[in-house]
């Protein structure tokens, strides 16, 4: 009776299986829980219970969708740079996972007769890449094989998520990691800003000041003769001034050796003649434009010396590019105030909407790329699909923020929120599909020699990818475990890498590497199935 009610209520199916999977995600035994992944295996718990409770294949595909484009719009603005900086690096350690994945595979599946399509659809299991998986499927359309690729992906599946978790949890205990420590080491971890006060010795200008502490510093107000200023770039400093020099204790260390010595005065403690104010930037005319090129400082007096995006605080320069959302702490008169607050929009409402008509275009437009079908040598095709089309479209708009009238970019909150509703949209469906066959084969021999086949395959490839990133390539570990979350293209391993390390370099690690991983499992399943 019950089931019956489900069967025809598949909304219900889906909330049940999201608030489930979210009490069992929060589950911790020795430290160790699935977080959002509670969400996968309980749907493939109410899966299991009968086929009608699977959900609609447009549950899955919006959610994953969703998902990978949003994370492209936030991943897009670094991408760029981090692939000049150390990106061709991860890349080459992911893509040679995969190929090493894809070679076992390949040797395994003719030592034991697996056959084509069930080694395909192993493959792309083991490597939780449904694009590939959906092309396997597609190249056997209209065989008595096209259900094998199928269950042994639903099979393989789970063993992966799994693995890399339990490999990133066992490895971080081992190795004692600190993740914070790990990333500041890198140069990848944004540092707490301050400011403190200096009195100036000697005649320099406040550009000179900035120049010799390499941009990491920044001069905010200048006292001089009792008048309180904000510092221009081309202000000349006097011996006996007194300035508020912002940026990481150790930048503020040298800045203050460059400029004579600190003093315990805090000139940002008189309001009275320069006030200062953290603003919103909700007005989409100014995303995607540098601060320098705003002249505030000619139009109000005024000067913008930090940038809150998210949770991270950034030194303001002129060369900041401003984002929808972004919290910018200004120096201006008093009187001036409102004008700068205006200007900025500081609209808390504003920014608490979505803006459809650009969320759809830059969705749509990715769905557009990745149905685009590729030939291959000797026949058949590959396309990125609903996952590679959206991700590579994100990132593109998200490092351009703005295209005429398309404001690509959305406030930190609002892209949070999008991309974990995306992500428990996937992981229910893909969850309820592969329930019954999950359920019907693991009762099997052959079915637990699938399952323990992809447990010792992920395992390798989840110890073996950390280990060599993190310990041969000192990467940071949180980069690494982003990697490992990339090249298996699994949301749900990078957002326990995420919960894991406490900060966003997890991201970093797979937004690199996503695009080439998913390029090349889809090549690689198609050619198993090929050569197999």
């Amino acid at each position: 009776m019950v089931v019956d009610v489900l069967a025809d209520n598949p909304l219900l199916v889906l909330f049940i299986v999201a608030a489930g999977g979210y009490w069992i995600g929060r589950i911790r035994v020795g430290g160790f829980g699935l977080g959002v992944a509670g969400v996968l295996f309980t749907g493939i718990a109410v899966g299991a219970v009968d086929r009608r409770l699977s959900l609609p294949d447009i549950v899955y595909q919006f959610g994953l969708a969703l998902f990978v484009y949003t994370m492209g719009l936030a991943a897009g603005p670094g991408f760029a740079s981090s692939l000049r900086r150390t990106g061709l690096r991860w890349n080459a350690l992911a893509l040679g996972a995969i190929a090493a994945g894809a070679g076992i595979v390949a040797v395994v599946a003719e030592a034991l007769h697996f056959g084509a399509a069930k080694g395909a659809g192993f493959f792309t299991g083991a490597l939780t890449n449904t694009p590939a998986l959906a092309a396997v499927v597609e190249k056997l359309q209209g065989t008595p094989d096209a259900n094998l690729p199928v269950v042994a992906y639903s099979l393989a599946y789970p063993a992966s998520v799994i693995s890399s978790m339990v490999a990133i949890s066992v490895l971080q205990r081992r190795w004692r990691v600190d993740y914070s420590a790990d990333a500041t080491a890198a140069g990848i971890a944004a540092e707490q800003i301050v400011n403190a006060t200096a009195e100036v010795e000697h005649p320099l200008s406040v550009s000179e000041v900035i120049l010799a502490s390499a941009g990491h510093t920044l001069i905010g107000r200048v006292r001089h003769d009792e008048r309180l200023a904000v510092a221009e770039p081309g202000l000349q400093l006097h011996p006996g001034d007194q300035v508020t020099v912002i940026g990481t204790r150790d930048a503020i260390a040298d800045a203050t050796r460059i400029l004579g010595h600190p003093v315990p005065d805090r000139l940002d403690a008189d309001r009275s003649r320069l006030d200062f104010r953290r603003i919103f930037v909700s007005d989409p005319t100014l995303v995607g434009r540098r601060i320098g090129d705003l002249d505030l400082t000619g139009r109000f007096g005024a000067l913008i010396t930090r940038v809150r995006r998210g949770d991270t605080d950034l030194l303001a320069d002129d060369a900041t590019v401003l984002e929808l959302g972004d919290r910018v702490r200004v120096v201006a008169p008093p009187e001036r105030m409102g004008e700068v607050s205006r200007y900025f929009g500081d609209s808390y409402r504003q920014l608490g909407g979505v803006n459809i008509a650009s969320l759809s275009v830059g969705m749509g437009i990715g769905l557009l790329v990745g149905a685009i079908s590729v030939p291959l040598p000797g026949g058949g095709h590959f396309s990125l699909g609903s996952a590679g089309g959206p991700l590579v479209v994100g990132l593109l708009a998200g490092a351009r923020r703005r295209s005429g009238p398309f404001v690509w970019q959305l406030p930190a909150g609002v892209n949070l929120s999008l991309r974990q509703m995306g992500l428990v949209l996937f992981l229910a469906g893909i969850g309820t599909r592969a329930g019954r066959s999950f359920a019907s084969t693991i009762t099997t021999a052959g079915g637990w020699a699938l399952v323990a086949l992809g447990f010792g395959l992920c395992m390798t490839l989840a110890f073996g990818v950390l280990t060599i990133g993190h310990k041969l390539l000192r990467m940071p570990m949180g980069v690494t475990t982003g990697v490992l979350g990339g090249l298996c293209t699994q949301p749900a391993t990078l957002v326990f890498a995420s919960e894991q390390a406490g900060n966003d370099t997890p991201e970093l690690g797979y937004a690199t590497v996503f695009p080439a991983a998913m390029l090349l499992k889809i090549l690689l399943a198609q050619i198993l199935l090929a050569v197999l």
